[in-house]
This record gives structure tokens, C-alpha cells and sequence, in this order.
């Protein structure tokens, strides 16, 4: 099956009978089978939203829009511009947010300001002016993994080519810097959707790469290539069919985490469910 570009209005979200997988899905169930119930299964609202959550999608909406504007033939985007895209995604994920948790001496403001920071740092890096040849931003690709499976629904961050190879970038923000080995390790999503952007190109070599923000006092920009091959990206599918035959099992659970716990929106909900 070709993959192709998919309207977002054509999937449900929510539900049982979902027709289509998602990497942030497959994820939920892997660290909570209870909490992917609660979101997905029965669509339950979240009790609040991480401030943190909220400005990394201010972030990523800020690069969409620097790389939006390079594609499109325009000059690089000023740095109040790039702002003005961060506060826009701030307001427009605040609204739908019932509740939003700053951590410790964080507020809009201190964000704001964080923001700017990073933004500046990313103007001044080489990032921002890719020595390849752009070809999307926020693709939606839809596609078979393996039969039996939904399709998989992916959405790419940036899509390049150079002489070598189709290029799939993921925007990331971090609080700290990254090591290869940590981008080794958080690959599983961008070896997913390598299978998919194959059939794009399939003469063409895929190179995976993070594009890393992070949000120390002096922000860094760094970019790390992971390895692509295919043996892995097999044990990441068949990982992804194990995973689905548990969900359509209706194995539902809670899996306690001292990392997952206290940031999940469904807390209450999860305290109160008896195991029925």
C-alpha cells in the first residue's frame, strides 16, 4: 500500500474500532494499558495539561513556521515573527486546556522568555538554514505496516533530500542536552515512519535525524542521525503488532511509574477505577 497524505478529519480519535494506529498511541499503551483506556477507548477529557507539553508544541509551531516560510520561497522568518507563532500555538492550546500545571517557578512569563532564548539560538544555528532541498513540513502519511495491522498514521515533522537520501526530521525541546545514545534509544518513531516515507522514494536511501532544542540557560541546537537498519526497524513493527494484539485483547490495567504517575492527566479517574 503506497502511503499517502491524509486530511485529519477523515480518522476518528477516539474509540474502540479505531481504524489506524499512532505512534503516541502505541507509546500510551506500552508505559499505562489503563491510561491508553481512558484516552483513547473511552475518550475521556484529561484533568489538566503540563505546561511543558504546551510549549513544546508553541516551539515546534514556531519551526513549522520558519520552515513553512523557507519552503514557500520566502526569506527566513524574524525572531519577533517566530514569537508571534509561539504565542499564537501558546493561546490557542491554553484555550482547550481546562487546567495547565507549571512546574516549579515556571509561569507563562518565565516561558515566554525561554522561548525567546531558544528561538534566538535557533536563528544562529545551522539548522535553520538546511543545506538540502525542502520538500514538506507537517506531512501526514498513512500506510500498512504489516497485514493485520491498522495503517499507520504518521505525521512528519520535515522532510528534505540531498544527494543521498530522503531525510525525516523530528523536532524535539529537552531540558538537557542529548547524547547519540540517547537518540539511538528515543528512535522507535522515526523507524516507523521510515517504513512508510520508503514507499515515497523507494529508490532513495532514508536518513533519520532529531533536530534537539534544549531548554538550559544557554539553549542548544544539535542534530543527531540514527541508524536506520532494517533489521531494527522490523523488531520495531513486529513490537508495534504485540503491542496492538494486547489492545484488541482488551488487556486494560494501570502500570504504576514513579516517571509516568505524577505528570498523568487521568489521576483521579485511575483511583477510582476498581478494575470492572
Amino acid at each position: 500500500m503506497i502511503a499517502t497524505a491524509v486530511p485529519r478529519s477523515r480518522v476518528s480519535t477516539v474509540g474502540p474500532e479505531r481504524d489506524y494506529i499512532s505512534h503516541s498511541a502505541i507509546t500510551t499503551y506500552q508505559q499505562c494499558p489503563l491510561r491508553y483506556r481512558f484516552r483513547y477507548v473511552d475518550g475521556r477529557s484529561e484533568e489538566f495539561v503540563a505546561a511543558n507539553l504546551i510549549f513544546g508544541g508553541a516551539i515546534h509551531a514556531a519551526l513549522e513556521f520558519h520552515f513553512t516560510e523557507l519552503l514557500q520561497g520566502n526569506e527566513p522568518p524574524t525572531l519577533d515573527l517566530l514569537l508571534d507563532a509561539f504565542q499564537a500555538e501558546w493561546r490557542a492550546r491554553s484555550v482547550e486546556a481546562a487546567d495547565i500545571r507549571f512546574g516549579r517557578d515556571e509561569n507563562h512569563n518565565s516561558l515566554s522568555t525561554l522561548a525567546d532564548r531558544m528561538l534566538s539560538a535557533f536563528r544562529a544555528s545551522p539548522a535553520a538554514a538546511p543545506d538540502e532541498t525542502l520538500i514538506g513540513i507537517e506531512e501526514e502519511l498513512r500506510g500498512e505496516l504489516l497485514p493485520g495491522l491498522p495503517d499507520l498514521l504518521a505525521r512528519i515533522d520535515l522532510l528534505t533530500t540531498n544527494s543521498d537520501a530522503l531525510v525525516i526530521t523530528d523536532f524535539k525541546t529537552a531540558r538537557s542536552r542529548w547524547s547519540q545514545g540517547q537518540a539511538e534509544t528515543s528512535a522507535t518513531q522515526l523507524l516507523l515512519y521510515s517504513e512508510l516515507a520508503r514507499r515515497l522514494l523507494p529508490d532513495r536511501n532514508v536518513t533519520l535525524r532529531f533536530l534537539v532544542l534544549t531548554k538550559t540557560k544557554t539553549p542548544a541546537v544539535e542534530s543527531f542521525n540514527v541508524d536506520v537498519s532494517r533489521p531494527l526497524a522490523r523488531r520495531t513493527v513486529n513490537t508495534v503488532k504485540h503491542t496492538w494484539r494486547a489492545i484488541r485483547a482488551g488487556h486494560f490495567y494501570p502500570a504504576p511509574s514513579p516517571m509516568h504517575c505524577p505528570a498523568c492527566p487521568f489521576r483521579s479517574a485511575c483511583r477510582a477505577w476498581t478494575g470492572d
